[in-house]
């Protein structure tokens, strides 16, 4: 068994796959549209789907489970942090270890941690 992809619900699909897109730098995938996009990659393939009604995880309550995050691995925690920050993420008052990883959330609201390469 081997993992081929990961899709995250959403309620703008396009909008949160571009943004994953300008993160990473991963293509956007054949047959993307307004209810399911995709980015693809190095064998990733970065789904969102679209949720009617959609209720974005709270961080770090449990009111919202998480259910899932995603962690990026970067040379400079303070430069990604700046980068992100400026294509839509937000940074969340609750960090754990600042100066080990950092929590923000993506623009449909689930966290992923951004940990020294």
């Amino acid at each position: 068994m081997r993992l081929t992809a990961i899709t995250l619900d959403c309620p703008d699909p396009e909008a949160l796959a571009a943004f994953y897109q300008q993160a990473t730098g991963l293509e956007p995938a054949d047959g993307s549209g307004p209810d399911f996009a995709a980015i693809t990659g190095g064998g990733l393939f970065l789904g969102f789907q679209r949720v009617e009604d959609y209720r974005p995880p709270r961080w770090p309550g449990q009111s919202v489970p998480q259910q899932i995050h995603l962690d990026f691995a970067v040379g400079d925690l303070d430069e990604a942090e700046r980068r992100l920050l400026g294509l839509g993420a937000r940074k969340p008052a609750a960090q754990p270890a600042e100066q080990r990883w950092r929590v923000l959330t993506d623009p449909a609201g689930h966290p992923f941690c951004l940990t020294r390469e």
